[in-house]
């Protein structure tokens, strides 16, 4: 069985028995005449971190937005807790539990800290331990410092973080955070991948693109890789991670 074969079946790392929280098939996207994903499929199981790899401009960003509802111009089947989302619009996605950390950030400039992360908070499902604002806090002491700062008056760093808190406000099924480290301090890094690993333990699912494939590949159950718009390589995360074949995908 080749790379792309094995890659559109489940993955053998983690927990992929049972229903999947998202089941995206045979997913196409254009940007206008461009047409950017060819026929990817991606299972994320609940509770499961996959990792998104592949190098610049090779469709995954395009993919998380596609998944989001965010591509207008999309084929396939995406399925989320069950439910057909092939069409569903950002807002109905966001409603099925998927949290999203943008690469751009995306906080609110003009609400403070505080508003920041109150205008996302809803209660999690029954059972597990919620992320309210207390809990955000002791996670991102930074954050509790600078509560009543705008937006716009912190550093990338926290930013980001504020970013992050707030779709972990959400409760969400499933976090999707997109470059989430991309220039920032080591130390700010280090901060973001204990929260990452904090998120793991939690049991909520995780897609995530990073430039540091390594970090990724400690962090998750499963990795799928992108080429040129379509999945070339998938599998348990152990068993890619030191692989020649990853390596030469990822052109390091």
């Amino acid at each position: 069985m080749s790379a792309v074969q094995s890659a559109r079946a489940p993955g053998p790392g983690g927990p992929t028995d049972g229903p999947a929280l998202v089941d995206a098939q045979d997913i196409h996207a254009w940007y206008g005449s461009s047409h950017i994903l060819h026929g990817v499929g991606l299972r994320i199981a609940r509770g499961e971190t996959v990792g998104l790899l592949g190098r610049n401009g090779m469709g995954k960003s395009t993919l998380i937005r596609t998944l989001l509802g965010h591509v207008a111009e999309r084929e396939g089947r995406i399925a989320i807790a069950g439910r057909d989302c092939s069409r569903a619009r950002p807002h109905q996605v966001a409603r099925l539990g998927v949290a999203y950390v943008p690469e751009g950030r995306g906080v609110f400039p003009n609400l403070s800290v505080r508003e920041n992360l109150l205008m996302a908070a809803r209660a999690g499902a029954p059972g597990r331990e919620g992320w309210t604002l207390p809990r955000t806090l002791q996670t991102f002491p930074r954050l509790a410092e600078r509560m009543q700062h705008l937006g716009a008056q912190l550093s990338g760093g926290e930013q980001q973080m504020l970013a992050i808190g707030r779709a972990l406000m959400t409760n969400p099924e499933l976090i999707i955070l997109d470059e989430a480290t991309e220039g920032l301090a080591p130390q700010i890094v280090a901060e973001i991948w204990r929260v990452v690993e904090s998120i793991r333990r939690d049991g909520i699912a995780t897609l995530i693109v990073d430039r540091d494939y390594r970090k990724v590949a400690a962090q998750s159950d499963r990795l799928v890789v992108l080429q040129k718009g379509s999945v070339v390589l998938a599998g348990a995360a152990a068993d890619l991670r030191h692989s020649a074949e990853l390596a030469s995908y990822l052109g390091v």
